[in-house]
Order: C-alpha cells, then structure tokens, then sequence
C-alpha cells in the first residue's frame, strides 16, 4: 500500500491550498480515510475524515468552515482544500488509511471517534508540507 500526499508549499495568511493523496494497492473505495497533520515540536493532530463511500465527513473545530475534505474513488484520490490559511496552520500534513474490512463494519456514531485517532488507521503517507507565511 502506497499513499503519496502533495500539492503542499507556501501560501500567504488568508489564502487557499488544495493537497492531494494519492492511493495504490489498496482498496481505495472501501477504505475510510483521514488527515492529520503536525507542526514543528507539537505532536500529531487530526484534521479532517472522510468515510469509505464518501457519504460522511469529519472536521477538527479550528479547521471548520475553512477546509473541506473530499474523495475520487474512481480515481482513487482524495483531497484537503484549505482555505483562510493562518500562520497556525503550518505544519506537514498526512493522509492516513484504514482497511477496508475496518471501514466497512465501523458504524457511523464509532466512526467519528475512531476516525480522530491516529491509532485507527492502518496506512500512512509522506507528509507534504504547508507554510502559511508572509
């Protein structure tokens, strides 16, 4: 399994970014999928999940109203657009992956705990690095 997150660089404050990930042998379509993300000296954070059909999403509340998470399963793509970009958003951003038999027999109340955790996913990117600067 094979997760590439790009389409990360610098932005200035209060402008837009869109990163991507990109999935490979995996069962992209049943699998639930998240980002996290972490600053410099600060531990991982969650950002946003979205569940295997695309049919729920999930957001931290400092990201809410700003970022949108969305899926291509026909692609096998998923996508973080960001926008109001702080500073406080700097950070290398992760996608993660859950299995797909996980995924699937998660009911919706369980997930939306379990997909804040990093411990819940079983497949993890790169990182591609966002830096909100002037």
């Amino acid at each position: 399994v094979q997760l590439q997150a790009s389409g990360g660089g610098l932005v200035q404050p209060g402008g837009s970014l869109k990163v991507s990930c990109a999935a490979s042998g995996l069962t992209f379509r049943r699998s639930s999928m998240g980002w996290f993300r972490q600053a410099p000296g600060k531990e991982r954070e969650f950002v946003a999940s979205i569940r295997w059909n695309g049919a729920s999403t999930n957001y931290a509340d400092f990201v809410k109203g700003r970022f949108t998470i969305s899926r291509d399963n026909a692609k096998n793509l998923m996508y973080l657009e960001m926008n109001s970009l702080k500073p406080e958003d700097t950070a290398t951003y992760y996608c993660a992956a859950a299995r797909p038999d996980l995924s699937e027999r998660t009911i919706l109340s369980t997930w939306r705990l379990s997909s804040t955790q990093p411990t819940w996913y079983h497949y993890w990117g790169q990182g591609t690095l966002v830096t909100v600067s002037s």
